[in-house]
């Protein structure tokens, strides 16, 4: 705000003395009834009691008559307005946010202690992945977990990210898996975790002596879901149909990477909406139903089958169905989950 600085008396009319310009160093000594010109930015001198608006003041020459009384302190900003000296600028845990980046920029802070990101690595299984653009041959599948995945992590700024692969092989999937367990702090796979002649990864993690902490949730999709710890990695098996894979990803995977960076709020943002459509649940799981938020109105989507990503690809939330919930109306309201797309 551009204006003029005060010592102010009980006189209307101000004896103007000079100017003070941002970044000027020395600034004017004011005595009662005296003021001097100052412009946004500059430093108020210690002997201003109070700053007027230039819109509020008629030059004469020499001197200014303010239109009005103003309080003291009036528009000016006092030292330590934002924090105190010796206090803490920023608790811990506290995330970087721009707004964080700036105001410590502000007070001359340009370096602070922060957590590492997590190294990741995504392992995907089965001989009947083929990558993208090359030939299909018949019993064959493109494999899109592992860029699903990748681009969901870098969605949320995890950047130290590697991708493998291995095949439907008990001794190169321990290898791999030994290895990736061994070098990253968190380790996501998919496929090979159920009960199948070549699934392999269960007992491939339980011979690397990886501590299960829980393993098949009562939840549809991605019932067979682990997740497990070998000293200072973890670990979560998901399943290895791509929309189940994800949902997992988001209400589980997410959690533990907050949790890893020491985040307050760890669970992706949980709201209420009205359903504008009917739904049929079916089994008596409870279920993540991909939808559509906007604006306090919930779309389930029809396509919830665990395989199906299309339905994914359109939606921007889960809703939460209980178990005790066969059936979803116009009008209900839905327990829903943010996704951070």
């Amino acid at each position: 705000m551009d204006g003029y600085a005060l010592h102010r008396h009980d006189d209307l009319s101000y004896k103007l003395i000079g100017e003070v310009k941002a970044g000027d160093g020395h600034e004017p000594e004011l005595k009662k009834g005296e003021a001097v010109r100052i412009f946004t930015g500059a430093p108020v001198p210690d002997s201003a009691n109070a700053v007027i608006m230039q819109e509020k003041v008629v030059v004469n020459g020499k001197s200014i008559t303010i239109l009005e009384q103003i309080p003291l302190e009036h528009n000016i900003r006092p030292l330590g307005e934002q924090v105190k000296a010796g206090a803490i600028a920023l608790k811990k845990n506290t995330k970087l946010t721009p707004a964080a980046i700036g105001y410590l920029l502000s007070l001359g802070i340009t370096e602070v202690s922060v957590y590492k990101k997590p190294s990741i690595a995504i392992v995907t299984t089965g001989n009947e992945l083929v990558e993208p653009g090359q030939d299909l041959p018949h019993g064959k599948i493109y494999e899109s977990n592992s860029k699903m995945l990748l681009s969901a992590l870098y969605n949320l700024k995890f950047y130290d990210v590697t991708l493998y692969t291995v095949e439907d092989n008990y001794p190169k999937t321990v290898e791999k898996l030994n290895a990736v367990i061994n070098t990253n702090d968190l380790v996501i796979i998919t496929g090979g975790i159920s009960v199948g002649d070549y699934d392999f990864v269960g007992k491939a993690l339980k011979d690397l002596d990886v501590e299960e902490c829980f393993y098949k949730v009562k939840q549809k999709p991605g019932k067979p879901l682990f997740f497990g710890k070998k000293a200072d990695t973890q670990i979560f098996a998901l399943p290895g149909n791509p929309a189940a894979a994800l949902s997992c990803f988001y209400v589980y995977v997410y959690i533990a990477l907050q949790k890893m960076m020491n985040c307050e709020d760890v669970e992706l943002p949980r709201i209420t909406g009205t359903s504008i459509s009917n739904f049929e649940k079916k089994g008596d799981r409870p279920q993540f139903l991909k939808a559509i938020y906007n604006k306090g109105k919930v779309e389930i989507l029809e396509g919830q089958n665990s395989s199906m990503l299309q339905t994914f690809a359109l939606s921007n939330a889960l809703v939460f169905a209980p178990e005790d919930i066969t059936k979803i109306k116009k009008g209900d309201t839905l327990e829903v989950i943010q996704l951070p797309i």
